[in-house]
């Protein structure tokens, strides 16, 4: 499994943003896909996740809610994060994840991560 990710970088506060991330190899099936982010000196937390299966649906923690949203293609398999109304706290760096099923078994892969940098 490879994970592609693209976006992030620089952004002004208030402005918007959005990252990719697509998956290539012996990929399976795919149950989800989801974005984590982590800020120095913190934990890894969930931002958005979206179920590749059946209706599509989302997740978000409750301090994104409203100003991102996930989204997947299943024809590029990519899930893509759209950032707006961004703000100095959600500077991290923020990593994909693959969560996905093959004959040998589920498994889940993460990327590398892109860093988000916003300022004031």
């Amino acid at each position: 499994v490879n994970l592609v990710e693209s976006g992030g970088g620089l952004v002004q506060a208030g402005n918007s943003s959005r990252l990719s991330c697509a998956a290539s190899g012996t990929i399976g099936s795919i149950n989800t896909m989801a974005y984590y982010r982590q800020a120095p000196g913190k934990q890894r937390e969930l931002v958005a996740v979206v179920d590749s299966r059946g209706g599509g649906s989302t997740k978000y923690a409750d301090s994104v809610k409203g100003r991102f949203t996930i989204t997947f293609d299943h024809a590029k398999n990519t899930v893509y994060l759209q950032m707006n109304s961004l703000k100095p706290e959600d500077t991290a760096v923020y990593y994909c994840r693959l969560e996905g099923a093959t004959l040998a078994g589920t498994y889940d892969f993460w990327g590398r991560g892109t860093q988000v940098t916003v300022s004031s």
